[in-house]
């Protein structure tokens, strides 16, 4: 353990000392290299929260978890402190204000995304009682719904009589995402639907769904999203950009599923691993973006 402590205090000073040569001879700070030799996206997103977390400087240190309306002064204290002239250097603030964006919107997207996983369904709540009824009505257009507590709830894939208990895992996080996905992404979301009633690959749709919700929940939490979104959301990511995952994610496993051919149910968490490291081992890519048609403006180009 102390030889352990010892290398890593080692190679701290090491690499704080290689960082000052460089900016010696180069005449740059650590964030002006990456801006500079590193195109926009994630690749460079992820390289300069490192920097900032890494330092030994605690307004840099904090700098990533500052209010989206204190964005503008922290860009101006990190040039000061870093002894950046603007003027000289007019892009490198439009550059590091975009990363921050996206740094500073990933951490409230987890604290969004978290609150609605917390806020359990009410069947109480008119608002939540609309969202259930919305999505019967999404995935099935043509059969009205005779009852609330119904068994015809079972045909989009609930367990039982009354949807509000399989809700219990994800919270609304899971309504809002079978929603999402059968209100803007209709078509695929019926055809999934009916897919999973077949015999051969037969599987519960809105059990699934909330299943895949907490996937990409995991995956939000865990960081490993972040490679996707820096690529995509120009800015910050919202809880739409997820919802649009969820949707992709939803998608890409029922084609997975159907490719692994299992041979009923009872496989569904061997498949839903294997699918879950396949998705991870994607996103170690920095140049990965899961949802291409969702991807970032071209502003980000120039950024």
């Amino acid at each position: 353990m102390f030889v352990q402590v010892c290398l890593y205090f080692y190679c701290k000073c090491l690499w704080r000392c290689l960082k000052f040569v460089v900016r010696k001879l180069t005449g740059r700070c650590e964030l002006q290299r990456i801006c500079y030799n590193t195109k926009p996206g994630a690749a460079r997103t992820m390289k300069i929260e490192a920097s900032l977390k890494g330092s030994k400087s605690k307004r840099l240190q904090t700098s990533v978890s500052v209010h989206p309306d204190a964005i503008e002064k922290t860009i101006d204290d990190i040039m000061e402190l870093k002894r950046i002239n603007s003027d000289v250097n007019p892009q490198l603030g439009v550059s590091l204000q975009a990363c921050l964006l996206q740094i500073v919107g990933y951490r409230n997207l987890i604290a969004e995304v978290e609150k609605l996983r917390r806020e359990q369904y009410d069947s109480e709540n008119p608002q939540h009682e609309e969202m259930l009824l919305k999505l019967w009505k999404c995935l099935k257009p043509s059969s009205p719904l005779k009852a609330r507590i119904s068994k015809q709830w079972c045909e989009i894939g609930f367990q039982g009589d009354d949807p509000k208990t399989d809700f219990r895992g994800m919270g609304l996080l899971g309504l809002y995402n079978l929603v999402y996905f059968a209100e803007w992404d209709t078509e695929v979301a019926q055809q999934v639907l009916s897919d999973s009633l077949q015999p051969k690959y037969s599987y519960s749709f809105a059990i699934v769904g909330i299943n895949i919700t907490d996937l990409a929940y995991n995956l939000l939490v865990s960081g490993a999203l972040k490679t996707h979104f820096y690529n995509v959301a120009p800015e910050a990511p919202t809880l739409t950009h997820f919802q649009q995952t969820f949707c992709y994610l939803m998608h890409e496993f029922h084609k997975f599923w159907i490719e692994e051919d299992p041979l009923d149910i009872m496989e569904f968490n061997r498949v839903r691993e294997k699918f879950h490291k396949q998705i991870l081992k994607q996103l170690q890519n920095p140049e990965m973006a899961l949802c291409p048609h969702f991807a970032a403006s071209e502003n980000l180009i120039n950024m």
